[in-house]
Order: structure tokens, then sequence, then C-alpha cells
């Protein structure tokens, strides 16, 4: 149990700092200090089950309330209720929420932000986690973080992720990289490309439809991807993309240690594979066969699939199937009972 004053901090969702020290990188690298930011949200930690939320790629710590940007599922009564749980989302270091940035990005991969995740959560005196849930990058930090530490966490959630960067997904973070270091608008170039593996043709002639903007003489297709280069670009550093696009390449738990099933297998948490039949970055085939080659020897791994023609973002906006899919986990009176086992369909 934490003492008085720091349970009192925590009732509070401002953001907080604690520093990680002395740090090494997987890469060799030795950072003095690190800071690291990170918010809570509803109960404070110590008086409930800890969830740990991990943000995406342009997200940060502040997951719920008005401008939370999971504040769908994230709530009072909500999904992952917060009149139930301790929420807490740290930022990744060098996101800029915090105002902190890291200039030499490639020093760090998707599995030292989870060590340093595993710090803050040793820091903060969280011995366990009810939950690690994540979105794209978040899913898999969350991912590495098990395979690291493979008792920390009881329900592990990756949705639209992957234990591994697929060759599609590095890829693409090549083309964004090569757009970062070498465009003349760098955030801007890079978001209008990406958002068009974020979502999916069916989703754009939906929404467009070939319509035109006559006050711009151009699509709306056109004028909607300019909008979009623009509102990140106004809100999130060149470094901060650089890095966070370095870890979405990163992703693989195997690395220097085995295979997949060698490394999974070990985990002792409910494990749910969220996938979205519709993503080109973590298709839901792989997730399918990462599902099958884990229930071969583990019982306790589950797969769902979010049906929609929105693709890789359908995690930001299907969250009625979200809801659906995860709504016994987060049930505290039904999930101790069979241990959310029965929660996602196969």
């Amino acid at each position: 149990m934490l003492n008085e004053e720091v349970t009192t901090l925590f009732m509070s969702n401002k953001l907080q700092h604690i520093a990680i020290r002395d740090f090494e990188t997987e890469s060799g690298v030795t950072y003095v200090e690190i800071p690291l930011s990170f918010q809570v949200f509803g109960k404070p930690i110590g008086q409930a089950p800890v969830v740990l939320v991990n943000h995406a790629l342009s997200g940060n710590s502040n997951v719920a309330g008005e401008f939370g940007w999971w504040k769908d599922i994230i709530g009072p009564e909500k999904l992952i209720d917060t009149k139930r749980y301790s929420v807490l989302a740290f930022n990744v270091p060098g996101n800029g929420y915090d105002e902190f940035l890291i200039e030499s990005y490639k020093d760090f991969n998707a599995r030292d932000i989870a060590q340093i995740f595993a710090l803050g959560i040793e820091q903060l005196k969280v011995d366990k986690l009810f939950a690690a849930i994540g979105g794209s990058v978040g899913g898999g930090i969350a991912w590495e973080l098990a395979a690291l530490y493979p008792d920390l966490i009881e329900n592990l959630i990756p949705i639209a992720s992957d234990w591994k960067s697929t060759d599609w997904l590095i890829a693409n973070c090549l083309v964004q990289d090569l757009i970062l270091n070498n465009s003349s608008d760098p955030v801007h170039d890079a978001r209008t490309h990406a958002m068009l593996c974020y979502r999916t043709p069916e989703s754009f002639r939906e929404r467009f439809n070939r319509t035109t903007n006559t006050d711009l003489n151009m699509f709306n297709v056109e004028s909607w991807l300019l909008h979009h280069g623009k509102k990140l670009k106004d809100r999130f550093s060149l470094a901060s993309y650089k890095l966070l696009n370095q870890l979405l390449a990163s992703i693989d738990i195997t690395r220097a240690k085995g295979t997949f099933l060698e490394v999974a297998s070990n985990i002792t948490a409910n494990i749910y594979i969220i996938a979205v039949d519709t993503d080109i970055f973590f298709t839901a085939r792989e997730n399918r066969e990462a599902f099958l080659a884990l229930s071969e020897v583990k019982n306790n791994v589950r797969y769902g699939e979010i049906q929609s023609i929105h693709g890789h973002d359908a995690f930001l906006i299907e969250f009625e199937q979200l809801e659906k899919l995860l709504e016994k986990v987060f049930s505290q009176s039904e999930a101790k009972e069979d241990n959310g086992l029965s929660a996602v369909a196969i």
C-alpha cells in the first residue's frame, strides 16, 4: 500500500512524473535519466486492480475524461470502469506530451519502452496488473512487457496489434522514416501517407465517393488528407514521430529469446488477441495464426475480431464491438468466476 501522501497524489488525473535512472537500451546506449510521465484515472493506485493502457503512435497518457482519446471505453460505468479500476497510462518517453523529446530515436525499440514501463510500475509499487491493454504499437509494447515479465499481467489484451512487426509494416515504417528525414514538410507529409495505411479503400469510398470541395477545387479525400497532415503537424513534433515510427517497426518478443511459442508459452496471463478484419498493418490472418499456434500450448488464449471497413483505425472507431468482445474481462464478478476466458468469441 502506498503512503497517504502518494495515494492522495494519484487521486488526480493530472500529469505526474517519475525518473528512470541509468537506463541502458538494447542497443547499448546508457541514459543517465529518462523522465517517465503518467496519469491515473479512477481509483487511487493501491485501492483497486490496476489496468495499464498503452497509447498508439500519436496518442498519449490522456486516455479518459473530456479530451481522452479512449474516453468511449474508459470512464465511470464504461467498459473499463473507473469506479472499479485504477487506470494507469504512461507516456512513451519522447512522445512530447510532457515536453521531453529524444533525438537519437534509433537508440530505442519497443522492448526498451516495455522495460521502462516495468521500471515505472515497480516504482509505483504495483506488483500485479489486472490488465495490460493497448492498440497498435501500444499493443506491441504490452506484448513485450508480458514477454519480459511473464507473471506480471493477469489479462493481456493487444488490439489491432501483434507480437511482431510484419514485413508490410516494416516496409511502411521505412517509407515513413524516409519521408520524415527527407521531406520539406515531414510531419505533414508522413501523416498524409500514413492515413492510407490506417484506413482502407472501402472506408474512403463510403466517406467520400469521389465528391469534391468546390471552394478548394479538389476532391474531398484530398482535403481530408491534407487536414490530417496539418492537424498532426500542429500538435506533434518531428522527433516524436520519428521515435514512435521506429518503435512501431521494432516489435518482436522473440528477438534473441527463442521462437514465438517458446517465449509466449511462458506468459501466464489470459491472452485476448483482438484483430480487425480489414487491418493491413497487423493483419487478422497473422493474428489468427498466432492464436492457433499459441492455443496448442496454452488453454487461456482467446481470439476476437472487429468487423469494420475502416481498417487499422477501427480500434479507435468501433467501440461497441470492443465492449462486446471484452465486457466479461472487465466485469470483476464474472471475471473472477471464469477468469474471463469466455469473454472473446473464437
